[in-house]
């Protein structure tokens, strides 16, 4: 496989750090970028000494969203057909592929993420944005579509109908404050500290074990489709695999023996 050239890929301890690099285009995620992302997916989720990733931005964007200047028809298709089939075929198993990694994926959102660039960090488990950053789609209002790649999905959930509609509808910037307040994002930082908050963020959730992203996706994604007595019966269904499971064990004797446990080590 060539070398990346819209990305970078590099290590920090046991955390992989993912950096949209293609400056000149504030970080479009073309096709190509896509790609390129998957296909460095893929390594790290073979690497197990990588315990978890940071996906940001080069510059002063984190990502501009589609590059539409780019955007033309192929073959016999429409623009609509091919873009669609573009989805299908990259920007959706891009978008799943992140939301269902098998290591926590942390967004440190660096400048502006627009349209589908906003999608992409939400599509992470944690987002930390620079105090400089803010979150637009202009989806609607200036163009005429609706929010994609996810962004209706994560909107709705996050926030409720009614500032969904109005962040869809209006197209306004949200600034990283106002969105880690209202509880889109995790959390806004200096820039100066948005490299390091992101980074430690994920090496906490890295040392958790491993099984543990994906126990806590299915478990806030079931919340919020059950009432109060469902979502204890799933509570209750958990534990009782959870409790006899190698994690479990080596939690308990790590808290008796007062130290740091090793889920890796111990198999979980």
């Amino acid at each position: 496989m060539a070398a990346p050239t819209l990305i970078e890929l590099s290590t920090e301890g046991n955390v992989a750090v993912l950096t949209l690099a293609n400056e000149a285009t504030r970080n479009a995620l073309t096709v190509a970028m896509q790609r390129e992302l998957l296909d460095a997916l893929d390594r790290i989720a073979a690497d197990d000494a990588i315990h978890a990733v940071v996906l940001t931005g080069q510059g002063r964007g984190f990502c501009s969203g589609a590059e539409l200047g780019g955007l033309k028809p192929e073959g016999d298709e429409t623009l609509g057909q091919t873009v669609a089939r573009q989805m299908d075929e990259t920007t959706h198993p891009l978008m799943e592929r992140l939301r269902n990694f098998d290591k926590p994926v942390i967004a440190a959102v660096n400048g502006a993420a627009a349209g589908m660039g906003a999608s992409l960090a939400l599509a992470c488990d944690m987002v930390v944005a620079a105090e400089t950053a803010f979150f637009v789609f202009p989806f609607a209002p200036n163009l005429g579509l609706v929010p994609d790649c996810g962004a209706t999905w994560h909107l709705a959930r996050r926030l409720g109908p009614a500032r969904a509609m109005t962040l869809a509808l209006t197209g306004e910037r949200l600034p990283a404050a106002t969105a880690a307040s209202i509880g889109l994002i995790a959390e806004s930082v200096d820039p100066a500290r948005l490299h390091t908050r992101a980074v430690e963020l994920a090496t906490a959730a890295g040392a958790a074990p491993p099984h543990m992203v994906a126990e806590l996706r299915a478990a806030f994604d079931a919340a919020l489709a059950s009432d109060f007595s469902t979502q204890l019966e799933y509570e209750r269904q958990r534990q009782k695999e959870l409790l006899d499971g190698a994690a479990f064990a080596e939690g308990t004797a790590a808290f008796l023996e007062k130290r740091k446990p090793d889920f890796r080590k111990a198999g979980t």
